[in-house]
């Protein structure tokens, strides 16, 4: 038995002090490190809990000069970013921390790579070659994951929308790896059933694409592996009766996740994604919906890595239809729909998103290729 109230510390890929009470330590690091005037970027919803301000009342009775950022939309936008770079800017702020799942992650990364890089934001796009100009330091960035499901918390990039068209952009570069993550599973426990089953189960398609996505990355394929085990044997208590041990698997799992789609994701994220843009559906429930009919879609050609994916699962059936009628079910144990309609997707949609699924960056790792025709035949079935 894993004692997880006992911090632990991992020095992968930075460090990260994970376990409950981890939190604790945030005020003592700041103090040692020499930083007084923390941004804390969080979401309006994480600002009004509790949890968060204890945190914020335990650092200030450490003479620690707080500010909160908490503009951020659902699917972070460009004018997000610029208006948490201006109130770094007019506060005098010596360090960002991230607080939340991916939507705070992702804007506090962003405004982390605003503060000293002064080109227009999205010149600095991954996908166009703008890493190149990342040249400069970024402020003292530190996370703390809220939810357990993009794995933001030690992620190396930002993926933030045009404001206008919602196209995403992707903002990379080894300098946004945060210095630390304080990941605390206890921060979770108040998470309500729907947002707890839809990032856990955003969390799994980490895992899963990352496992089957093209190349030859066997750190990354070991680690989802493991990932998409913990999560099988977690999701459903974490959602239906939590306890620290089922939050704790999911919170690790996460992360790993995180860690595991270095190698690339997949169909499933490219199919997801465009419901965020046009629609504005939660990612992790996007990506929920989604998920089985894009694995299904992958089984031929990779019935090996289907295989072994079967083994994490504890599957009695070594086949990906099992694979896949197994994902079908755990949306149902973990109450989210398996159907597109559920989630507000109408027949009208269906030709805007698989034009916007065909346009994102994720498929080109998926193990085969996907055409347009592909995207839209994949909504028909899933609507």
């Amino acid at each position: 038995m894993i004692d997880f109230n006992t911090v632990r510390q991992y020095n992968f890929p930075t460090i990260v002090r994970f376990g409950a009470g981890a939190i604790n330590e945030l005020p003592g690091y700041l103090i040692t490190n020499g930083l007084a005037k923390p941004l804390i970027v969080t979401d309006p919803n994480v600002a009004q809990l509790a949890f968060f301000n204890k945190i914020k009342n335990e650092l200030v009775s450490k003479s620690v000069s707080v500010e909160v950022f908490t503009d951020i939309h659902k699917n972070p936008v460009k004018s997000d970013v610029l208006k948490g770079g201006e109130m770094f800017r007019e506060t005098k702020r010596d360090c960002i921390i991230g607080i939340g799942g991916g939507a705070a992650m992702d804007v506090a990364r962003a405004i982390a790579l605003r503060i000293h890089h002064h080109r227009d934001l999205f010149d600095y796009d991954d996908l166009i070659g703008g890493d190149k100009y990342v040249t400069e330091e970024v402020p003292h960035f530190i996370t703390v994951p809220t939810t357990s499901g993009t794995g933001s918390e030690v992620g190396r990039s930002a993926i933030i929308a045009e404001d206008e068209t919602h196209k995403k952009r992707i903002l990379f570069s080894p300098k946004l790896l945060a210095k630390i993550v304080f990941a605390d599973p206890v921060l979770t426990m108040d998470l309500p059933p729907f947002i707890t089953a839809a990032t856990g189960m955003d969390a799994l398609t980490h895992n899963m694409e990352a496992y089957i996505a093209k190349g030859f990355h066997p750190l990354c394929e070991g680690i989802a592996l493991e990932g998409i085990a913990l999560i099988n044997e977690s999701i459903a208590d974490a959602v239906n009766k939590p306890d620290l041990a089922s939050r704790s698997k999911m919170m690790i799992a996460s992360l790993m996740g995180a860690v595991a789609f270095q190698k690339g994701l997949g169909v499933v994220h490219s199919l997801a994604h465009p419901l965020s843009s046009l629609l504005d559906t939660h990612h992790g429930l996007a990506n929920a919906v989604n998920l089985p009919y894009g694995m299904r879609f992958n089984i031929r050609g990779q019935e090996n890595q289907f295989r072994k994916m079967a083994r994490s699962l504890e599957l009695k059936t070594e086949t990906g239809d099992a694979v896949v009628k197994h994902l079908f079910e755990l949306n149902e144990r973990t109450r989210l729909p398996v159907k597109l309609n559920a989630i507000g997707v109408k027949q009208e949609h269906i030709e805007t998103l698989a034009d916007l699924a065909f346009d994102d960056f994720c498929h080109l790792n998926n193990p085969k290729p996907v055409t347009r025709e592909n995207f839209r035949q994949l909504y028909i079935e899933a609507l």
